[in-house]
This record gives C-alpha cells, sequence and structure tokens, in this order.
C-alpha cells in the first residue's frame, strides 16, 4: 500500500510538473523596430532635433565670438600695438571666455538628455503598459526583448499585438 501511494505521489508529481511546463508560454518583441514605428517617438524625436540645432547655434556662435576675439588678440599682439599687460588681461578674458563656451557644453548635453528623458518616458510608459496587456490577455508568463536572444521561434514574436494595442 505504502508503495502504491508513493508511486502515485511521484506520478501526480510529474503530471503536475508537466503541466506547469506546457503552460507556461513565452513571448518577445524588438522594441527599437515598435519605437521607431510609433508616430509619437518620431515627433519627439523631431521636437529633440529643434531643440538640438537652436542650443548647437548658440554653441557655435560663441566659439566664433572666441576665435574671433583671440584672432584680434594675436593681430594686436604680432603688430605691437598691445601692451604685455594687456594682452595677459586680455587672454585670461579668452580663458574665462573658452571655460564658458566647456560649460555651456556641458548644459548643452544635459539639458538634451533631461528633454529626452521627458519626452519619451510617457511613450516608453505607454509600450510597457500595452506589453503588460497583451501578456495577460494572451497568457504569457514572459516577454522577453528580441535583441537579447540568443535563438526564437518567430511564431512567439507579440510585437503586432502590442502594435495593435498601441492602435498602430
Amino acid at each position: 500500500m505504502r508503495k502504491f501511494i508513493k508511486i502515485s505521489f511521484l506520478l501526480a508529481m510529474f503530471a503536475f510538473v508537466a503541466m506547469n511546463a506546457q503552460a507556461q508560454k513565452f513571448g518577445f518583441i524588438d522594441s527599437d523596430a515598435l519605437l521607431a514605428e510609433m508616430p509619437k517617438v518620431k515627433q519627439a524625436r523631431a521636437n529633440l532635433e529643434v531643440l538640438q540645432k537652436q542650443l548647437q547655434t548658440k554653441g557655435q556662435n560663441m566659439v566664433n565670438e572666441f576665435q574671433t576675439k583671440y584672432q584680434e588678440l594675436e593681430q594686436k599682439r604680432q603688430q605691437g600695438v598691445i601692451t604685455q599687460k594687456d594682452l595677459e588681461a586680455e587672454a585670461k578674458k579668452l580663458e574665462k571666455k573658452q571655460l564658458e563656451i566647456q560649460q555651456y557644453e556641458q548644459e548643452m548635453m544635459k539639458q538634451l538628455s533631461e528633454r529626452e528623458q521627458k519626452e519619451l518616458k510617457p511613450i516608453l510608459d505607454e509600450v510597457t503598459a500595452a506589453i503588460q496587456a497583451v501578456a495577460k490577455e494572451n497568457g504569457y508568463q514572459y516577454i522577453f526583448e528580441k535583441k537579447t536572444l540568443l535563438y526564437f521561434d518567430s511564431a512567439m514574436d507579440v510585437s503586432s499585438l502590442v502594435r495593435s494595442k498601441l492602435n498602430m
């Protein structure tokens, strides 16, 4: 009798494990391709490009002004129409201007990064919610990012389901 109970218990365990193994459903998505197709992402990227061009123009104007002042100072030095004391004072001003340009470049990168996060966060949240909804509606336990997979069956691609959830 004990042997029968042990065998029955083992068979039940194997059946349970086999059912769980078969019940698990996996999917994957290429989020880069999906994001590239989204009109909201395209608009956000266009907005970022406009801001980047504005900031770069301002930075280039600062560089041009610096170069002009440097050339004028170098010309005065070569012509001998500036004293050593004035030359040193002007050189310090140029060093300060160069430091301002470097600080501006750092601030520009920070501003672009913050703006990108601000523009893309709601879109990424929307995509994440759509992926979660697709997983729940279709019984997926796991949805992976395609670029991290070494092998995948294209039948497990849930990108089209997520696109339809995002009304694309």
